[in-house]
């Protein structure tokens, strides 16, 4: 992967419209030649983002932090997405305009960048995970700050067709995929959940195993057979713990051709909240 220098400058015109962008680039490039790079690492032991990202980012890449900027609150916890108005005042202050191609990375397997990917393509903006993230990088990396040009952005509410509520999530007409690892699908692990198990009837589908050894996105003919393996291709509504491994696993199926599917923007941290059924 070539080193990539992202643009000052933020025009709103892009070759790519959102629903037809791809969903995973190999260079920023490949989304147009004034697509932000964006820096979205997320420490799981809580070692601030800014930290890693001073020591040594891509050439170009502004900050986004998940913890303060991509989360919402649900339950009194960090998780969910975050409010409209929020959403815009953070990618503002990233000089991120409504019609500007974005592209992000990580070094967690491309989740933490889904996360961003996942609600720009889901309000129409072009958006796509770099490949393989940090790691695919050969060149030297930048240290220090990058500092870009605010810009103002109208806050977009969510649309109804990609995000579900809990009321959907109970429908017996729904099929519901829980994108968390196995254990904590079956309640044999629970570090920071209010109870353990599962919403009844979901199939579990871990969003690790829709990647690579190397944290690439499977080829959509693989990515196809892991989703006929969970249940089968229909429609489905998302949730994880907090709606990171719920995005990426509605940006997999989107990759592989079945659909884009709805993320359940409360996930894990408000069904296991309620007194509703849990399975295990």
């Amino acid at each position: 992967m070539c080193a990539h220098e992202v643009t000052r400058r933020r025009s709103t015109a892009s070759p790519w419209p959102g629903p037809g962008a791809p969903v995973v680039v190999d260079t920023p490039a490949d989304l147009g030649p004034e697509a932000v790079l964006v820096d979205v690492r997320w420490s799981a032991e809580g070692r601030p983002a800014r930290d890693a990202y001073l020591a040594g980012h891509l050439p170009g890449a502004v900050l986004c932090d998940v913890e303060t900027d991509l989360l919402g609150t649900v339950g009194g916890r960090r998780a969910g997405l975050p409010s409209p108005e929020a959403l815009a005042s953070v990618l503002g202050r990233l000089g991120i305009a409504a019609g500007t191609a974005v592209v992000a990375y990580d070094d967690l397997g491309g989740v933490a960048a889904a996360w961003l990917v996942w609600m720009l393509r889901a309000l129409g903006q072009p958006a796509a995970v770099l490949d393989g993230g940090l790691a695919r990088y050969a060149g030297d990396l930048q240290t220090g700050d990058v500092a870009p040009a605010p810009v103002v952005v109208e806050a977009r509410p969510w649309p109804a067709d990609r995000v579900a509520d809990l009321a959907a999530v109970v429908s017996p007409d729904v099929r519901i995929v829980d994108a968390r690892p196995l254990d904590r699908y079956h309640g044999l692990d629970q570090p920071a959940d209010a109870r353990s198990g599962h919403i009844p009837g979901a199939v579990s589908l871990f969003w690790r195993d829709t990647v690579d050894a190397d944290g690439r996105l499977l080829p959509p003919d693989r990515l196809r057979a892991v989703v006929e393996g969970a249940g089968g291709p229909e429609p489905v509504v998302c949730y994880c713990g907090t709606g990171a491994g719920a995005a990426h696993v509605l940006l997999a199926l989107e990759h592989a051709g079945l659909g884009a599917g709805r993320l359940y923007a409360g996930s894990w941290a408000e069904y296991g909240a309620t007194d509703l059924p849990v399975a295990r």
